[in-house]
């Protein structure tokens, strides 16, 4: 298993620092030594880390975590480019920073031999339909460094543009994806991408592939409990965090009998309240231990983690290989959002961007980016407010 950061590597030391401060006396030791050992940016070739995902609202964090230096930046990237807009200056802004995140994994990505050290950047979550659009983003994002990873969704237009990326030799992660139909798309489109790049003598000393599943997503964003109360049905949390694991679980097995070269990525995770016996679990990492799978964790998640490490709940080590509970299966396959989910060919591709949880992550995204675009809109009013003053 592999553990990435679910955030921008330049929030790291204020992130550190503030759980450092916020915790008590007798654990600050204990948890330097863990933050440590995640990661130190200064030398990121010794620590756990191995790769990181990022986003819009992540990106948006990383300029709440140092605003006055994006401010600054920003403003000179305005002064630099008189004729671009907001929604230029937003791109530049978003590029530099998963170019200056990139710079901090490159030295694991070279002395890994390109296995691990990439970053993730994603194309605008609001263009997710746009396959021309998408496709202008990815390759600028690609040119940022080479350990780039580009964030594709899973829309039918997003797997046409995994295809064509992997045909370049560009390394993708295969975001916005809740369902093994999804899954099944992008393990298709890279092979398809695949064949090409070898009859065209590609380099692929850059690529890799990886496919996300935005588990807790799928359980609280879509339209699974929705349905269950049409329906009468109880679901429990272990209900809904089994749908979740059911749906990676058959993706990971169908990657393994077909021995396609994706890893499945689990993100999204989270930390049950306690149980009775006072232990914590974390069903998202519990039950598929054992796998040749990514982590990709949140500071948020991480910090829950730190504080729950005593309480958490022992896991069978090969517990990828545990089937959900038939009763659990048997309840959940009367919801036609959870077999729309867990069939492999039971959603058309032109359907994957109408999906509960894909529609409401999307908006959620696309709204982080008009955010951080409003955050350039401001600097460039007081750009003209400081040359009203100058005049």
């Amino acid at each position: 298993a592999e553990i990435w950061w679910d955030s921008s590597p330049l929030v790291y030391r204020n992130w550190a620092k503030a759980v450092d401060e916020g915790a008590p006396k007798e654990k600050k030791e204990m948890l330097r030594a863990q933050l440590n050992h995640l990661f130190d940016p200064d030398h990121p070739v010794e620590t756990l880390f191995r790769g990181v995902t990022t986003n819009p609202p992540l990106s948006l964090d990383a300029i709440k975590d140092n605003p006055r230096f994006w401010t600054e930046r920003v403003r000179a990237l305005i002064r630099e480019n008189p004729n671009k807009g907001a929604e230029g200056i937003f791109w530049l802004t978003y590029k530099e920073i998963v170019k200056r995140g990139a710079e901090f994994f490159m030295p694991l990505w070279e002395k890994s031999g390109h296995r691990y050290g990439y970053l993730s950047g994603q194309v605008d979550p609001r263009d997710v339909c746009d396959a021309e659009r998408m496709m202008t983003q990815a390759l600028e994002l690609a040119d940022l460094s080479p350990n780039v990873m580009v964030k594709c969704p899973g829309s039918a237009q997003g797997y046409a543009l995994i295809e064509k990326l992997t045909a370049k030799g560009i390394a993708t992660n295969n975001t916005l994806a809740f369902t093994v139909p999804q899954f099944v798309s992008c393990m298709e489109a890279v092979q398809q991408g695949l064949g090409q790049a070898r009859r065209d003598g590609i380099d692929m000393y850059r690529w890799r592939s990886v496919i996300t599943h935005m588990s807790a997503r799928f359980g609280t964003l879509g339209d699974l409990k929705i349905q269950a109360e049409a329906r009468r049905i109880d679901l429990t949390e272990e209900d809904i965090r089994w749908a979740e694991l059911a749906i990676f679980k058959r993706g990971y097995r169908i990657l393994q009998e077909k021995g396609y070269p994706n890893k499945m990525l689990m993100c999204s995770m989270r930390i049950s309240p306690p149980m009775q016996d006072g232990t914590v679990a974390s069903w998202h990492i519990e039950k598929i231990a054992g796998g040749d799978v990514v982590y990709t964790c949140p500071p948020r998640y991480i910090g829950a983690l730190l504080q729950a490490e005593e309480k958490i709940r022992p896991f069978d080590p090969e517990a990828i290989s545990e089937e959900p509970p038939k009763a659990v299966m048997d309840k959940l396959m009367r919801l036609p959002y959870f077999v729309l989910s867990y069939e492999p060919d039971v959603m058309s591709k032109e359907d994957f961007h109408r999906h509960g949880a894909f529609a409401a992550t999307a908006a959620e995204f696309s709204r982080a980016t008009r955010a951080m675009v409003d955050f350039v809109a401001q600097q460039f009013q007081m750009e003209r407010k400081m040359e009203g003053t100058r005049v």
